[in-house]
């Protein structure tokens, strides 16, 4: 499901009606829970927190002109889709993640290498995910980037 947008408020208006609270939500919790040093934007056409160009001037190794993506969300045709590249990029993490889900939702985990993909808006884990949004800095997150680089 692409959206066409050139603000996150945008983004959020064109997704269905019965997602657009869930997904605000979720937005406030990692802006509110985050780290100092994540920078909000649009990135690949969906809502993102990335390491911006003043911490990171190398950028996505991909395209150095964008950002470091760290986490972003979408709107997908199923489900909200939410992107965390520290759970793809740090095993010690990803563990952590898959531990404490059970404890928070009544779903099973559907999750690819960095992608949760809720399918039920009433049973999203916003706990977990606010202390999930607390455990990497910018710094840590560019420190597991570069060493995964090296790889």
């Amino acid at each position: 499901m692409t959206i066409k947008a050139r603000t996150i408020a945008e983004y959020v208006k064109q997704i269905p009606e019965d997602r657009q609270q869930v997904f605000e939500k979720l937005l406030s919790i990692l802006r509110e829970n985050l780290p100092h040093g994540f920078e909000e934007c649009l990135s690949y056409g969906m809502p993102a927190f990335s390491v911006p160009h003043s911490l990171y001037p190398k950028g996505y190794h991909v395209s150095p002109k964008v950002a470091l993506p760290f986490i972003s969300i979408a709107s997908q045709k199923n489900f909200i889709a939410f992107y965390h590249m520290g759970l793809y990029a740090t095993p010690e993490l990803n563990s952590w993640w898959q531990e404490e889900y059970p404890k928070y939702s009544k779903r099973k985990l559907d999750m690819g290498k960095s992608c949760v993909r809720f399918k039920k808006m009433d049973d999203i884990p916003f706990e977990l995910i606010q202390e999930l949004a607390q455990k990497v800095s910018p710094e840590e997150w560019i420190a597991t980037y570069e060493k995964q680089l090296k790889k």
